[in-house]
């Protein structure tokens, strides 16, 4: 019985290992040794997640642990994995017909910064927010919150009727005045198709680097949305994907000319990427189109405009310890999607030349930035973003126009569990009458893991 036992639950770690190293463009050789600093920093990681069997024997536990962590290893290879998501679960329970593993874990995230030279009246560091006009009361503000503070649950299943199976659901902190509990993710995967709550295909948030600061590059593409996706992985280097998301358009109406229609026709999402250095390095492309209606209230119609959205990006391993991130988006009529403009309603504007008519906007974003590992759990980061609004038509004098962003970061990662850093922040608001505004930011971060 033991014996058996053991057979299972080596078999189903080692096969799991295999198939999301398939998924993430490694092989099992590449995905467990410390290559590179991220290799062994996920490893201490997983090695510090305590494993609860449930009716397996002390001894059996201790002798499949190998096999057991490698079935952790899973957690880390996601397509669309971002920087600041909650790292393996401390605690991780093992069914006895080791056929299905559950994971509770969560991290404690606390943020506190100063801001100088204006402040910006918002957590996260967005140069769409920074006041065009200096305010005397508001030169300086120190401030912190625990937004980003999160738990969530896993589950990882295989069934030879099935295949393979994860589950997940997120919970954070950063709802109303940030400390509301509001649901991240939720969403269930079956080996290629992923079904639920999560982040758009047409994102790719390993190509941003590691940053403090909850808003990340003001030039990013970022948005969660209700989706069915598939993404199929060929001979571990190429992938592919594709999805089905609903929609939900925010559209700048004019009162008595145009009103927003309900959202009827879905987002298509598509991504193809190549990857290298077990999964370290990659390329992306991927595309959006959607469609977006409104009424036309001058001559009682309903009129539909279609929108879209391309993207490259990547990630690059320059050197061992040396990591280069890039990003550059273009797109009409998807504000919504892309970094700070999805603050306002750029999806759809209205055109002045043609009264009770909208038409799609276009919008570029572009990010850039830098990760040198000094020790495995030592690393700085610098970060660059640009956003820029471009219109068919000329804006009010007032209206954003171009936001940039920096960022210079430094990340100390005293154990696999608790992680400290500093931050330096600068942003430039410019309006289409040509006039300027910046803001500083210094920021800190505690942050705990479980």
């Amino acid at each position: 019985m033991k014996k058996t036992l053991l057979t299972a639950v080596a078999s189903l770690a080692i096969a799991a290992t295999a198939l999301e190293a398939s998924a993430s463009g490694t092989d099992t050789l590449t995905l467990l040794p410390e290559t590179y600093p991220e290799h062994k920093e996920m490893q201490k990681a997983i090695k510090s997640t305590r494993l609860v069997a449930v009716g397996i024997p002390d001894s059996l536990k201790e002798a499949s642990s190998d096999s057991a962590y490698a079935l952790i290893g899973r957690f880390y290879a996601d397509q669309f994995r971002n920087f600041q998501d909650p790292r393996a679960p401390y605690f991780m329970f093992m069914s006895k017909n080791a056929e299905l593993a559950m994971g509770v874990g969560g991290v404690v995230r606390m943020r506190g910064w100063f801001d100088w030279n204006g402040s910006i009246p918002a957590n996260g560091f967005a140069p769409y927010l920074i006041p065009m006009q200096k305010d005397p009361t508001s030169r300086r503000r120190l401030s912190g919150t625990p937004a980003g503070t999160a738990v969530f649950l896993t589950i990882m299943a295989h069934k030879s009727w099935l295949g393979y199976l994860t589950a997940y659901i997120q919970g954070g902190f950063s709802g109303y005045n940030n400390t509301d509990f509001k649901l991240k993710k939720a969403y269930v995967t079956i080996n290629d198709l992923t079904i639920g709550y999560t982040t758009s295909t047409f994102c790719d948030p390993a190509s941003q680097a590691p940053v403090i600061d909850a808003s990340g590059s003001n030039g990013k593409i970022d948005r969660t949305n209700m989706l069915v996706r598939y993404i199929h992985t060929f001979k571990g280097r190429w992938t592919v994907g594709g999805s089905v998301e609903f929609p939900k358009s925010y559209i700048d109406v004019t009162p008595g000319q145009t009103k927003q229609c309900s959202d009827y026709v879905p987002d298509i999402c598509a991504m193809a990427q190549y990857q290298w250095d077990g999964g370290l390095s990659h390329v992306r492309a991927s595309g959006l189109l959607r469609v977006m209606g409104y009424r036309d209230l001058i001559t009682s119609s309903n009129r539909n405009v279609v929108g879209w959205g391309a993207m490259l990006s990547g990630v690059w391993k320059v050197l061992r310890p040396l990591t280069f991130y890039w990003s550059g988006s273009v797109g009409q009529g998807q504000g919504s999607y892309q970094g700070e403009l999805s603050i306002g309603n750029y999806d759809l504007v209205g055109d002045p030349a043609l009264p009770g008519h909208l038409y799609a906007p276009t919008s570029f974003g572009i990010t850039a930035g830098l990760k040198y590992n000094f020790l495995s759990n030592l690393y700085a980061c610098g970060t660059f973003g640009m956003m820029r609004y471009c219109p068919r038509h000329r804006q009010s004098d007032d209206s954003y126009k171009q936001g940039l962003y920096g960022a210079a970061t430094l990340f100390w990662d005293i154990s696999p569990r608790l992680q400290v850093g500093a931050e330096y922040l600068i942003g430039n608001r410019r309006n289409f009458d040509g006039s300027r505004a910046s803001a500083d930011r210094a920021e800190l971060l505690f942050q705990f893991s479980f």
